[in-house]
């Protein structure tokens, strides 16, 4: 039937570019070290079996997706070699590594470096402490705007038009608002939710700063996670700004070379 979408059909909608379909499957992997077998990546990709096969083929030969013995398809190490070139990601990473390990080695906390991607953060690097209060995201996941610090961080100094569209679909745009001004004048904010992981305490916060280039220009953020504690917040809210302002100087001082 004509207007049948590719979601109710699992038919691709007509003259949708192969790049496009070939991103679909891509994006079917949402976990790290995942196998899904062809009847699993084609519902996914909501794509027919017949053409999910023919590009994943197509992707397995240029190494963008590998086949494990038992003949299912996992994200290939081709994918990870060009990442690692992106210079809002790995590039960023580089100059932050350093600053984020001595984060972590003093706080034995989950600590993120995030950079804004439309209406989401995507997770650049997570250094964790095996004891450390699980979390939710991992290195090359999504994380929403309005709902984490890191999100907020870097929402504070997007563009008027993706704050706009962020606070209209946020569920308490007055605490958003007020969080946003927080990180334009003191540069680093404290949010605390529910756990959204079902181990560890209740209550975790997330106390987070943006990461700014020499122009105000915002190159990312970095958070640091764990159990709520008043006392604690404190300190890291000093700790976490300070780590921004000194990755942003690591940043300047690389791009300058």
């Amino acid at each position: 039937m004509s207007g049948t979408s590719a979601r109710r059909s699992g038919r691709p909608p007509q003259g949708e570019p192969i790049i496009d379909r070939a991103f679909r499957i891509l994006g079917a992997f949402a976990d790290a070290g995942q196998a899904l077998p062809l009847a699993t990546l084609a519902a996914r990709a909501v794509l027919p079996k017949s053409t999910t096969s023919r590009i994943a083929t197509q992707l397995v030969a240029v190494g963008a997706l590998e086949r494990t013995a038992d003949g299912d398809f996992v994200v290939g190490l081709q994918l990870l070699e060009i990442a690692s070139l992106a210079p809002r990601g790995h590039g960023l990473r580089a100059a932050a590594l350093p600053f984020l390990e001595d984060l972590h080695h003093v706080t034995r906390q989950h600590i993120l470096l995030g950079v804004r991607d439309g209406q989401t953060a995507v997770l650049v690097e997570r250094l964790s402490a095996r004891d450390a209060t699980a979390v939710k995201y991992r290195v090359g996941g999504r994380l929403p705007l309005t709902e984490t610090g890191i999100g907020i961080a870097l929402l504070a100094h997007a563009p008027e038009q993706v704050r706009d569209e962020a606070l209209a679909a946020a569920a308490d745009p007055p605490r958003i608002r007020q969080l946003l001004a927080t990180v334009r004048s003191a540069g680093v904010c404290a949010v605390a939710g529910p756990n959204p992981v079902g181990t560890g305490p209740a209550t975790v916060s997330s106390v987070a700063a943006p990461i700014l280039g020499r122009g105000g220009e915002p190159l990312g953020a970095i958070s640091l996670v764990g159990p709520k504690d008043e006392g604690v917040q404190v300190a890291a809210r000093v700790a976490v700004r300070t780590a921004a302002l000194a990755i942003a100087r690591a940043a300047g001082l690389r791009a300058s070379l």
